[in-house]
Formats: structure tokens, sequence, C-alpha cells
């Protein structure tokens, strides 16, 4: 422990009293890691008491637009997150190329309209990297009663000029439950008692193969046929949407040689079967319909933003702890909870650090990932441009220095605790980081995974990659790839929480002695797409 002057203790008291008045004697911390209170408390001050999460979000999202990635929208909150990290004082801020994404697609004009039997405006949004309509368009809509490619036959030659609804089995069920809910005391018990077992990879494979022959499969043809036939659209239907909801995402291809998807248009669920109705009932009903879609191919790389703060230990500087979060989103609303939230949040953790002047022993890098929604492209060729490639698991230099990763991609809700990613050895210590934080609802340790997000590109090659647990709030009812995940939906005391609680473990994570403890290396895995 270095000396410390009468004056330095003398400003370091208050810290310290306040943080015992917090952390009373009684609370007991787990064997062996060590923690420093008084730093924690200043990180909770900066966090909770003078936050910029709001204005970063704001920035992120009302002012950027929607970030699909290659976007005009991306590239503005890409653009302004540079600029912001390096005002901050962080170093090497820049727009860091991960490899080929594709085209960037823009919608510019979005009108649909029940005509016939009554005129009604529908909420509606078209599937992303889709064409227009070339212009205004009215047309009768074609009932499509097949379930499979096959069942097609019987509606060849009516297509050309009709718009296409195809005639799935769905029913609007109501719901008794609540949009938006947090963990309970129970389930959180329950998470922290998980047992790891082995994954079924064979029957995840099975399944995956048996939608992937059936309803897409269907889809595809009918879109094949439409297109060949001169069909002007298709509606689709929003699945798990009501109540004015749209859960919209791509709409096919988006690579650079790939020609223009044909127009597929989500309506929500009640206009879909009411249409449905109206034809089955032998009303004939009409559309009007103008889409207009811009294409962007100047550039078809994809990136990340990356910026960091510089470690100062002699030793363990050229080390390295990482935090992110993806910035890309859909389309149809300006992506907040998924995931301006968790960019924001990672900004703010890097901002309270870089605020309080803390000179970390490691560096401190953040990642906001492009691609994630297209299958975790950023952070995937990030990772293996930088670490390694898991098709062969040949290890580059920095795979060595990589301390641990932080990820956020849950939505608004605040964090509950962390998942080990069945990474048993880190349990000790990251539920000795948590105690600081029982009072805000963090407290539980599992061993299992939350999957579909960046932190799994840092693991499939063998590295310690995290995502905390976090509160659902409407993540999955209301604003997850939906038109309504808007600014109004993030919680701004939970987002202070997160920011905190993350600034507090990268901080822990790069002043301590070792890195975190790792896994076994994966087995190669040069089976899909680049290896994961």
């Amino acid at each position: 422990m270095r000396k410390q002057t009468c004056a330095s203790l003398k400003r370091l008291f208050p810290a310290i009293a306040f943080a015992t008045l917090l952390f009373p004697p009684g609370l007991t911390l787990a064997q062996g890691e060590k923690i420093d209170l008084a730093t924690i408390q200043k990180i909770r001050e900066e966090g909770l008491q003078h936050s910029h999460v709001m204005d970063i979000a704001f920035h992120l999202t009302d002012a950027s637009g929607n970030r699909l990635t290659a976007s005009p929208g991306f590239n503005r909150a890409a653009n302004w997150a540079k600029q912001q990290l390096a005002d901050w004082g962080l170093s090497g801020a820049a727009l860091d190329p991960w490899g080929e994404f594709g085209k960037g697609w823009e919608l510019e004009k979005s009108y649909i309209a029940l005509t016939a039997p009554y005129y009604k405006p529908l909420i509606a949004y078209p599937k992303a990297w889709c064409d227009g309509t070339n212009g205004p368009k009215s047309a009768a809509v074609l009932l499509i009663s097949a379930t499979d490619s096959a069942g097609l036959d019987r509606y060849k030659g009516q297509m050309a000029g009709k718009i296409l609804i195809p005639e799935l089995d769905e029913a609007y069920q109501q719901s008794f439950k609540p949009d938006a809910n947090r963990y309970s005391d129970d389930q959180l018990d329950s998470m922290s008692k998980v047992v790891m077992k082995p994954v079924d990879t064979a029957e995840m494979r099975r399944r995956r193969a048996g939608f992937n022959r059936g309803a897409m499969a269907f889809l595809a043809a009918l879109r094949n046929e439409a297109q060949k036939e001169g069909a002007i659209a298709i509606l689709s239907e929003s699945p798990r949407g009501h109540d004015g909801t749209l859960f919209v995402q791509g709409g096919g291809a988006y690579k650079a040689d790939a020609p223009a998807n044909f127009l597929d248009i989500v309506i929500t669920l009640e206009d879909y079967t009411s249409i449905v109705r109206l034809l089955k009932a032998g009303t004939p009903v009409s559309v009007d319909v103008d889409i207009q879609t811009k294409f962007f191919t100047d550039d078809t790389k994809g990136y990340n933003v990356i910026a960091e703060i510089k470690g100062t230990d002699k030793k363990l500087k050229d080390e390295v702890v990482m935090l992110g979060g993806h910035l890309d989103s859909w389309h149809s609303a300006t992506g907040a909870t998924d995931n301006a939230a968790g960019c924001t949040v990672m900004m703010e953790a890097i901002r309270i650090l870089k605020t309080l002047g803390f000179q970390p022993r490691r560096t401190i890098r953040i990642a906001l990932w492009s691609g994630e929604e297209e299958g975790l492209l950023g952070s995937r060729g990030y990772v293996k441009k930088t670490f390694a490639d898991p098709a062969t698991m040949q290890l580059l230099p920095a795979h060595e220095k990589l301390a641990g990763y932080f990820n956020i991609d849950n939505g608004t809700g605040k964090v509950r605790g962390i998942y080990l990613q069945g990474n048993e050895a880190c349990r000790p210590i990251f539920t000795k980081w948590l105690e600081p934080f029982h009072d805000l609802g963090a407290t539980t340790v599992t061993i299992s995974n939350t999957g579909g997000t960046d932190h799994q590109s840092f693991d499939a090659v063998g590295l310690p990659g995290f995502q905390f647990i976090q509160d659902e709030i409407e993540y999955s009812t209301r604003t997850h790839h939906t038109n309504m995940d808007s600014y109004e939906h993030l919680r701004e005391d939970d987002l202070k929480q997160i920011a905190t609680i993350v600034a507090a473990f990268v901080y822990n994570t790069a002043q301590r002695d070792e890195k975190l403890p790792r896994k076994e290396l994966p087995a190669p895995r040069p089976a899909g797409r680049g290896g994961f």
C-alpha cells in the first residue's frame, strides 16, 4: 500500500466514511478478492447523481434515427459516438472496419391504406432491403390459401398486378400478463441455483432444419413466384405483434451483389386478420400503396466504433478489458431498448471512469458493434481479426492480453446480476463485485448464458465474455425489434444503475492483479458462417 500524506487522507476520508455507512462492517465480502470501496463509492456518486445517460440516449435515438447497419442513421450515430468519446478524452476513437457487410438501405416513403370495401389507413412497415413500388399503386388483394410450395400451383397466372396475403393460422389471444415486469426474488434465486447441462447441438440443428423446411421455405417460394409473375407486394402478419405493435426485420439478402428483395410489407395482426376474414367471406379488398426505398453501395464495409483509456501499469498496460453493445438496430423505430440502451450505458460507464480521472492499470476499450442484428457480424469480425478465428482456433498475440469483455443487450431494465457463460471460476469474483450493489437490486450470479448477443463472439474463441442479467421490462412484449422501440420506453433510473455497475466491473477488471479466469479453449468450429 502506498504511503499517503495527511492532506490526501483528509480528502479521502469523506469517501471512506460514506462507504462505511453504505457498506457497514457487517457486510462480509468473499474471501480473496480485493475491492476498493472508496473508489466504488466515487463511481456510484458520479453514475447515480451526475448521469448523462438520457442525453447520450437522445443522440443515439431521436437525433440519429433508426440505425440499420450501413444506413445513414447508423452512420450518424456512429460518427456522433466517435466524436463524443474523443471529446471525453479517450484515445484512438475511430470507425474500425471489420470486413465486408453489404448494401445500406433506407426507407424514404411509406404509405399503405385499405381502399375497399372502405377506407382505412394501415399500420405497416416494409421489411429492410426490399425494393419499392416504383410509384403509387392501387391493387386488389389476393388471398393465398396454401401451406407449401405445391399448394402455390393453383395460384399461378393470377398474381400479376396483385397484392398477396398468405393465409396463416393466426388469431389474437388476449394476455392477462403485464407488458412490463421485473424478476422476482424467487426467479433470481432459481437462476443462481441452475446447474450447467450439456447442450444438445444435434437437437438444435434438427430444430433449425425443421424451421427452414417449413414456413421459411414456403415464404421464399411465394416471393419467387410473386416476383416472376409481376405481383406488387406481399402483406405479412407481424409475429408476436398486437395492439398496433409491429415486429419487423429484414426482407432478404443484403450483400453488395444481391438483387433487391421483392417487396414484403408487415402489417399489424389486427389489420392482417381483418383482411383475411373479408377475403374468406368473398368480399373484395383493394389497397393503395406507395413505397420508396433507397440502397447505398458506395461503401459496403462494416464498421465498429472503438475508443480506449490507455493503461498505466508498466506490466499490465498492454492488457485490455473491454465493454460494449451493438449500435445497429432495425428500421421501424429508433432502437432505443435494442440496443441504444446498451451503447448508452457503456458510453456512460466509460465517461464515469474518465471523468473521475482514474488511471487504470490495464487499458479499457469500448466497442459499439455493427451488424449484430444480422448475426453478431461486427463483433465476430473484430474478434476474428484481433484475437482468433474460431474456424481454426489459431490464436493471435492479443488473445492472451484480453482480461475480459462485458456486454449489455437486453433492454432498458436494471442489472440484477450476471451470467457466467459456464465460467464457474468467475463466480466468487463476481459475487464479491456485486455485493456493494445489493442495495440497487443486483445480487444474482448464474452459471447460465443468455444467447444471441455479442459476448458470444468472445466466448467462441475461449475469451471471458459476459452479459448481465437485466429486468425484462417490456423487451419481449413491446419493444424488441418493433415500431414501439423509442426513447419513451427507456427507464432513466435503470440506465443509471446499469452504467454504474458496469463501470465498477470494468474498473475492478482493469485493476485486478490477474486477468479473469478462462474456460478451456474450444475446439475449432469450421462449420457455419466464419466458424462461429
